[in-house]
């Protein structure tokens, strides 16, 4: 079985395989749109880039870049009143790789200050003392997370991302039960699955209260510093986590400590329509077809 991921985009699902990507878009004029685009990954190529916790950061940098490409095209089909013959190359060369780098490094750094370095700031400033000020920080980010994914989730295009988001969800549920891959039976399946972006968002804000525990509270300016450049080893700590997670979905003990994960992902899921499991569908079988018992499958680690 091949090793496969997603991610929502406008309109459409974003589906991945060790060495393939396409996307699925539903148009204004109602057909689906395809793009599909190679994936030359490190992990194929390098084996240390295939150790625990090193994998985990490299899958997580390839996973937004990708998405980030993905997102782009959606947004060329979705914001298109009608489609001319030849689109599909217009569309999958929407963005120079400057244009996207940045588009990339503006996110990110978003990410990281309202998420991370905010956090950190926020506890400092109130005074917090050292025993307690990674668990306080830890607490103060985790409530910035979910305040901000209810809010946005009240927006309705993102509502509908949202769908789309749980869309994903059951064609990879149902794919993985080894269930024909038709709208009436993936609808039947989990909205929620283990290897979600969102679990995986929480994660790295626990774990990151472990690692943080060993700095107590620094200066200021190595406050921020700690924030940032652990990152990426957080991340990949949190990554072996949700990796081994979704290979024991059968382990109650480990769902059960895994809950607050599954449950977070009630805000950025959505019941989805027939029309918007049919989009997941056609990335889904697109990736599959394209993979066809790729030798890299097994090398690559793919995020859900």
């Amino acid at each position: 079985m091949a090793n496969v991921g997603g991610q929502a985009v406008l309109e459409g699902v974003m589906m991945r395989g060790a060495s393939n990507w396409a996307v699925a878009v539903r148009k204004p004029d109602g057909d689906i749109a395809e793009v599909h685009q190679p994936i030359k990954s490190p992990m194929a190529r390098h084996w240390v880039f295939r150790l625990p916790v090193i994998r985990g950061v490299v899958a997580l940098g390839e996973s937004l870049a990708i998405g980030f490409r993905a997102l782009a095209i959606s947004a060329n089909y979705a914001a298109a009143a009608e489609t001319t013959e030849g689109e599909e190359e217009e569309v999958s060369a929407e963005l120079t790789r400057a244009q996207l780098s940045f588009a990339f490094a503006i996110a990110i750094g978003f990410a990281v200050l309202l998420f991370k370095v905010s956090p950190a700031l926020i506890t400092d400033w109130i005074g917090i003392k050292a025993g307690w000020f990674v668990i306080v920080e830890g607490g103060i980010r985790v409530t910035i997370f979910v305040l901000y994914l209810s809010l946005i989730s009240l927006f309705p295009d993102l509502r509908r991302v949202f769908q789309y988001h749980a869309a994903e969800h059951k064609a990879i549920n149902a794919y993985e039960a080894g269930e024909e891959l038709k709208p009436e039976i993936v609808q039947r399946y989990s909205l929620i699955h283990p290897r979600c972006g969102t679990a995986f968002l929480l994660w790295v804000m626990v774990i990151a209260i472990f690692v943080f525990a060993f700095f107590g509270r620094p200066h200021w300016y190595w406050l921020i510093a700690t924030r940032i450049l652990l990152l990426p080893v957080i991340a990949g700590i949190a990554y072996e986590l949700i990796r081994f997670a979704g290979k024991h979905q059968d382990n109650r003990v480990l769902m059960s400590l895994l809950a607050p994960g599954m449950w977070l992902q009630r805000l950025t899921t959505r019941e989805p329509s027939l029309d918007q499991i049919e989009v997941s569908i056609r990335a889904l079988k697109e990736v599959l077809l394209l993979e066809n018992n790729d030798p890299n499958e097994r090398k690559v680690e793919v995020m859900a």
